[in-house]
């Protein structure tokens, strides 16, 4: 079993930035894919990023490519997400997730998944 908890969210201005970070615990899987989604009331959950094992096979949506950007420290079971230039829509609940799996995919297909941390930016 895998334990996610996101934290680092919380209330932000627009053009500020905030980092989030997912440390996970159990069988962490430190070496599989991890991903990060958020959920806006009244909508699907929507896919952010995406890492590799490695760190270096990084995938994005299209509405934060240029804004945010995730990364990961194995050593310490954490994956991180960066944002910058954060704008109203973004505000969400933010998740991250892990995968079994060693393919890195951009869909809600992952197998464990946080509580969430709430990201508000005000215009």
């Amino acid at each position: 079993q895998v334990q996610l908890v996101e934290s680092g969210g919380g209330l932000v201005q627009a053009g500020g930035s905030l980092r989030l970070s997912c440390v996970a615990s159990g069988r962490t899987f430190s070496r599989n894919p991890k991903g990060w989604f958020r959920q806006a009331p009244g909508k699907e959950r929507e896919f952010i990023a995406a890492i590799g094992w490695s760190g270096e096979d990084t995938y994005y949506g299209d509405s934060v490519k240029g804004r945010f950007t995730i990364s990961r420290d194995n050593a310490k079971n954490t994956v991180y997400l960066q944002m910058n230039s954060l704008k109203p829509e973004d505000t969400a609940v933010y998740y991250c997730a892990a995968r079994k799996s060693s393919i890195v995919v951009t869909t809600v297909n992952y197998d464990y998944w946080g509580q969430g941390t709430q990201v508000t930016v005000s215009s």
